[in-house]
């Protein structure tokens, strides 16, 4: 536990190092945050995965203490908060000595960064109530200054802002839920809780159980809560767009954990809700994600997208608690946690890759882009293969993750009754449909950006990043492949966090898990022997082209003379088909505008796909509260004496309500 301490201290010394050096804090705020995460990590891994450790300490404050623990939920959690905060630190250290070559900009970031991993660290260790609304709210509100980087632009003002007023009203719910547990018990740690509340009925389990569910969705990004995603990761930094989507948004889901832990089983309802809430969130996020033209807009839908993935999971862990059937309840929250494991490195490579598409190019627009690959081969390759990962493609640990939810949904369909039956083959169906649209979104972004020509002289002459660069990239895409090697490993650890949650039947589950680990090992070997496979006709058949005399012509020729990047598939073209079908769910705008007459001159078509929830509801609901906001300045006019008698009427409404 003392390796925490040493991470926490690290991070908080670095971040204010990094603060006073201004200038020169780039390398220093840097150095601390990678120290820090393998102080971190050597915490993680001190001691057998599923062993419990904790500590205590008072802080002189009237209520709580500084409580900390490890157990296997905290450890799987930190894992991605370890790695990537490490690579993401390593990455953001070069491009932003390139970017401002030392301005005071630079130390300020890297001191948010560091506070931001500090409360990670605080929020998934912490086992007192008051500490851990502390450390949320020190991870809250780091990523607001990380977002608010450039802030000379409006766009990035305003993505921070939605960002701030999202973290605080789901903030607002975490307190309340917090607060009404400890009206319930009188206690503030974690374990004083769950004893208190087992001798006793839970009053208004239903209201704790919404409250959790808005106040940590809000940081996971549950539909319809995801609207501060897709503005925050275009504006913010790259390397801060993967900390942001593989490590701080997973803090709602830690969150959302620890709150069903406390508050019990959950009725058979609350687990249908968080399975329908799931699909709901999984498949708005991938239509929409489909429907961008701008690539880091995709990947934060895409992030939306798994996120009701992980939901679901544990809305089937759930439903199998209540229902008793262990193989389905550890299956579905196993699934859940290595589904995270998988988007955290998949998604960081993706933002990673996409920020050197920005460094090298200028821009994300995907009209703008194409034939990267062949400028940027190691980013192109790198791009691919977690693209493939987070498309659930086989033998990534992306398909294997989705294989177990698959699965736990699959033994769901012997659950006695009709609602168990038809409600997990709707979910399999809809998660079915999930992985073909995320295969389709990713191709996109994929073949756009990195495949074809080029749309613009910017991708035409697009640079390679350097080896400062291209280091971090290597590296989380390495952590892909090891974890497509590695993945019953992977599963195993997973399950021994899933086999920790209340409720478990010890014996079945690991049953369970040992009959799955099984066939983790049998899909893997039978997977790789067939990439083994398909790798050496590849190689055969180039050498036969190649020995052949083959000549290359440029991609999209398609038998013209003379081609050009405009006769290649569009952002708006390649999804034209699913538009005509799914414009209302996509979120499809198109505008056709052209001169009249028989043979126009010039013609413009025009297609958008603007968030409905935050055009429709969340922008209408802000401007009605800011003119009602705006209406009560009558009252504050500068004018003392009326002061005055705000003052003496409310004493004498006071005394008259008392007497």
């Amino acid at each position: 536990m003392e390796w925490l301490l040493v991470a926490v201290a690290i991070f908080i010394a670095s971040g204010l190092l990094a603060l006073g050096l201004r200038q020169k804090g780039n390398a220093v705020g840097a150095a601390g945050a990678v120290l820090g995460c393998l102080a971190t990590l050597a915490a993680v891994l001190s001691g057998p995965f599923s062993s419990f450790l904790a500590m205590r300490l008072p802080w002189g404050l009237p209520m709580g203490a500084l409580s900390l623990g490890l157990d296997p939920v905290s450890r799987l959690f930190l894992l991605p908060v370890c790695v990537l905060g490490a690579i993401c630190a390593a990455s953001g250290a070069a491009a932003l000595a390139g970017e401002h070559g030392g301005t005071d900009r630079t130390g300020s970031h890297w001191f948010f960064y560091n506070l931001l991993l500090a409360g990670l660290v605080l929020v998934m260790t912490a086992r007192d109530a008051i500490c851990f609304l502390l450390a949320w709210e020190i991870m809250s509100l780091a990523p607001f200054f990380l977002i608010a980087h450039h802030d000379e632009e409006a766009s990035v003002r305003e993505a921070s802002w939605v960002y701030l007023i999202a973290a605080h009203l789901g903030a607002v719910c975490v307190i309340a839920f917090f607060t009404l547990l400890w009206a319930g018990t009188g206690a503030t740690e974690f374990a004083a809780i769950r004893l208190s509340l087992s001798h006793g009925g839970l009053a208004a389990p239903a209201v704790l159980f919404v409250l959790a569910l808005v106040g940590f969705g809000a940081k996971a990004g549950f539909v319809p809560f995801h609207v501060w995603l897709p503005e925050a990761h275009p504006a913010a930094p790259s390397h801060v767009s993967a900390m942001l989507s593989g490590a701080m948004i997973n803090a709602g889901l830690y969150g959302l954990w620890r709150a069903l832990e406390l508050i019990g089983p959950a009725a058979p309802w609350q687990g249908w809700v968080l399975i329908a809430l799931g699909l709901v969130t999984a498949l708005s996020g991938i239509l929409q994600a489909l429907a961008q033209g701008n690539l880091k807009r995709l990947l934060a839908y895409s992030s939306v997208e798994n996120m009701g993935i992980i939901l679901l999971g544990f809305g089937i862990g759930c439903v199998g608690l209540q229902a008793g059937a262990p193989t389905v309840a550890v299956l579905g929250l196993a699934g859940a946690l290595f589904h995270m494991l998988n988007h955290a490195a998949f998604k960081g490579t993706l933002f990673l890759c996409a920020g050197e598409v920005l460094h090298g190019v200028g821009s994300v627009r995907l009209s703008h882009l194409g034939g990267l690959g062949k400028r940027m081969p190691v980013v192109g390759a790198a791009f691919a293969l977690a693209a493939a990962g987070i498309a659930g493609l086989p033998p990534l640990a992306g398909f294997a993750g989705e294989l177990t939810l698959a699965m736990a949904m699959f033994h769901g369909l012997d659950l006695p009754g009709l609602l168990p039956r038809a409600g997990f083959a709707a979910a399999m169906a809809a998660l079915a449909a999930v992985g073909g649209f995320a295969l389709a979104a990713l191709a996109k972004a994929d073949g756009l950006a990195f495949l074809g020509e080029p749309r613009t002289k910017a991708a035409a002459t697009a640079h390679a990043p350097g080896p400062g660069a291209l280091v971090p990239v290597i590296a989380l895409a390495a952590c892909c492949l090891g974890a497509a090697v590695s993945a019953p490993r992977l599963f195993d650890l997973a399950a021994q966090a899933a086999l920790t949650f209340p409720g478990q039947s010890a014996g079945p589950a690991r049953q369970a898990v040992a009959d799955a680990l099984g066939m983790q090992w049998g899909v893997l070997t039978v997977l790789g022997g067939l990439l083994v496979l398909i790798l050496a006709i590849l190689f055969l058949r180039n050498r036969l082209l190649a020995s052949a005399g083959t000549r290359r012509e440029p991609t999209w020729g398609c038998g013209y003379l003379a081609p050009t990047a405009r006769i290649q598939y569009g952002a708006a073209s390649f999804v034209e088909p699913a538009a005509r079908i799914l414009s209302g769910p996509m979120g499809v705008k198109s505008r056709l505008d052209m001169a009249p007459g028989w043979f126009p001159a010039r013609a413009r078509l025009t297609v958008t796909a603007p968030d409905r929830l935050k055009t429709s509801v969340f922008a209408p609901a802000f401007e009605l509260a800011a003119r009602v906001c705006d209406s009560l300045k009558v009252v504050q006019h500068g004018r003392v004496h009326l002061y005055i008698l705000y003052i003496l009427a409310t004493v004498v409404l006071l005394l008259a309500w008392k007497l």
